[in-house]
């Protein structure tokens, strides 16, 4: 049997989606800026996508931007985001624990002549309202924090964030990575109050490819990508209409069961530590908050040698964010988590589809793998 539980780096195609993605490529395959019938088609399709996954998100259609990738959306964020805040200052705060997309870019602005503050996590891996208000200054610009942590599902409150922001009086833009939170957690763009949220279609059962920037109504910001003035002028080039078609319909499906899967993963993810511990007592949690994301750790072990096992039983689970290609976990390591537990640490990620023999196999083969393998 095959268990996946490395849906923290990708998801599989739900059946809607994948109908989706085929009608648009075979039936509704016109240019949805072409005006004669096939043309007004895949408009149409384009258009009932957006309201989908505005839908899914508790947004507007018309603030929702169809992107490449969440990686796209952290981009155009954070480089128009600062550039639209000039006049406020060249200051920014973030935090140690972003994913790369966010980490890169900070770099990339920081050589333009911003301030970049990066706050730094507790044991637990979150970042608290009160470190936003001790860095806040006047001149602060933006703030960009994620929702969900992709290695240790430690969850950020975006509300109280907003709330500080407010109470300041700051002109700061809010934005929030929600890429690993997105039907994982109960919330809408209302409830977070984040003036730019990015997300991602893979990580909700739709293609890799395709992602969105939700631009909060009154928030101005210059077009990411200028041509033929597709996305209302802000991110121009023919719209990959398949993928956007998969990932409105994925967006729909998933919101549908979003409460019953959210609970179901939970408590999977309890049942996962509970019977790890019980045979391996040493074993740490590390973090954690979102029902999806396990990060969990033999100390003494090495987190390749453990996948390598697991792999041959055909169970996959990863180090952590599958961006890091191998490197030390800059997100453990900023946690202040020992050098012997970070090299210990894989990470097990769910979905709406995960089952609990699924979670059985992997503690199965984990525990098979600790005694049948060497510590350091």
């Amino acid at each position: 049997m095959e268990v996946y539980l490395d849906n923290g780096a990708t998801t599989r195609v739900c059946p809607e989606a994948a109908e989706a993605a085929v009608n648009a490529m075979t039936i509704a395959y016109g240019n949805p800026s072409s005006t004669h019938t096939k043309g007004r088609e895949a408009k149409a399709i384009l258009d009932r996508a957006r309201g989908q996954v505005a839908a899914a998100l508790g947004a507007r259609s018309e603030e929702i931007y169809f992107t490449s990738c969440g990686s796209e959306s952290d981009n155009w964020a954070l480089i128009r985001g600062a550039e639209a805040q000039k006049r406020v200052g060249k200051h920014i705060i973030s935090s140690a624990v972003e994913h790369d997309a966010i980490r890169k870019t900070l770099e990339y602005l920081e050589q333009q002549g911003y301030e970049i503050t990066l706050l730094k996590p507790g044991k637990e891996g979150m970042i608290t309202p009160e470190q936003l208000r001790e860095t806040l200054r006047p001149d602060t610009a933006l703030v960009s924090l994620m929702l969900v942590n992709n290695e240790t599902g430690a969850v950020t409150d975006i509300p109280a964030m907003r709330q500080v922001l407010k109470e300041a009086g700051s002109k700061a833009l809010l934005h929030t990575d929600a890429v690993q939170g997105f039907l994982k957690l109960p919330f809408s763009a209302k409830t977070l109050g984040a003036d730019l949220i990015s997300l991602s279609g893979h990580k909700i059962h739709a293609p890799k490819g395709i992602g969105a920037l939700c631009i909060r109504s009154g928030v101005r910001l210059q077009p990411y990508i200028m041509g033929g003035g597709q996305e209302n002028g802000l991110r121009s080039g023919t719209e990959a209409l398949p993928q956007i078609a998969a990932f409105g319909a994925a967006a729909e499906a998933g919101a549908k069961e979003a409460e019953e899967a959210q609970a179901r993963m939970a408590q999977l993810r309890q049942r996962c530590i509970d019977s790890v511990r019980a045979e391996a007592p040493e074993a740490v949690v590390i973090g954690g908050g979102a029902p999806h994301i396990l990060c969990l750790s033999l100390p003494g072990y090495r987190s390749e040698v453990l996948m390598n096992y697991l792999e041959r039983k055909e169970i996959f689970v990863s180090k952590g964010s599958a961006c890091k290609r191998g490197k030390r976990s800059h997100v453990l390591e900023a946690m202040g988590i020992p050098a012997r537990v970070i090299d210990g640490a894989i990470r097990v990620s769910l979905s709406r589809f995960t089952t609990a023999e699924e979670i059985d196999a992997f503690v199965a083969g984990l525990l098979e793998a600790k005694r049948m393998l060497r510590s350091r």
